[in-house]
């Protein structure tokens, strides 16, 4: 049987979504978070040696990354629901591209803009305090934050008019691109700013796969 190693509130939380739309036998093992730092806890360095989630048991095979995890249950559960497209076809390599495009172009500048702005709210010297928000103001302003809005924009376009990212049937590319999608427009007014995103995630939110996995998962900070 398969054993997802979820980190509570975390984007393991799109991989209970993708063992529900595929209705394979699986159990979680939940991990919480240090209330402190939002760490994970040192228990998953028994699991795998970085310590992160998710990561899969599956038989003898441990699996660390959300993009191989996907990749490696799409193709070894692909008779029970196909998330996979046909070989060669153009919606193959647009499912390709997003699949890496998540966490390799648009997740980055979302981190890094998390990053510097709890820089600015972290407890520190009252005289540095200056020093470190002006410094996280100007990596924002002049570089995070930019990139951020562009590559939003950039998925919003995409999105008009389509329903998955990757032809006419929900894929691993919708699995991968929730997470960055949902955290995206949880901020200010990004939901109005990029609408086809915001509606793109209210369709997914209404799946009853998802639901479920919301169900399995715990409480989640983007799940509404």
């Amino acid at each position: 049987m398969i054993t997802l190693h979820h980190l509570n509130n975390s984007r393991s939380q799109r991989i209970i979504w993708l063992l529900e739309t595929l209705a394979v036998d699986y159990q979680i093992k939940t991990y919480q978070r240090n209330s402190e730092t939002s760490l994970a806890p040192e228990a998953l360095l028994e699991i795998h040696p970085l310590g992160k989630s998710p990561v899969i048991t599956d038989g003898q095979r441990t699996i660390a990354e959300s993009g191989l995890i996907i990749e490696y249950l799409a193709q070894s559960y692909r008779q029970n629901v196909d998330l996979l497209p046909e070989q060669g076809s153009e919606a193959h390599w647009q499912y390709l591209y997003w699949l890496h495009y998540a966490e390799g172009s648009l997740m980055p500048f979302m981190v890094m803009t998390l990053v510097f702005e709890k820089i600015k709210t972290a407890p520190m010297p009252f005289f540095i305090r200056p020093v470190a928000k002006a410094i996280a103001d100007k990596a924002i302003a002049g570089y995070a934050g930019p990139n951020l809005i562009k590559n939003l924009q950039y998925v919003d376009d995409y999105l008009e008019g389509k329903t998955w990212f990757a032809g006419d049937k929900i894929t691993g590319a919708d699995i991968q691109m929730i997470f960055p999608l949902e955290a995206a427009i949880s901020r200010g007014d990004a939901r109005k700013q990029y609408s086809n995103i915001a509606g793109y995630v209210d369709h997914i939110h209404q799946l009853e796969s998802y639901q479920k996995a919301l169900e399995k998962g715990g409480p989640y900070d983007y799940a509404s």
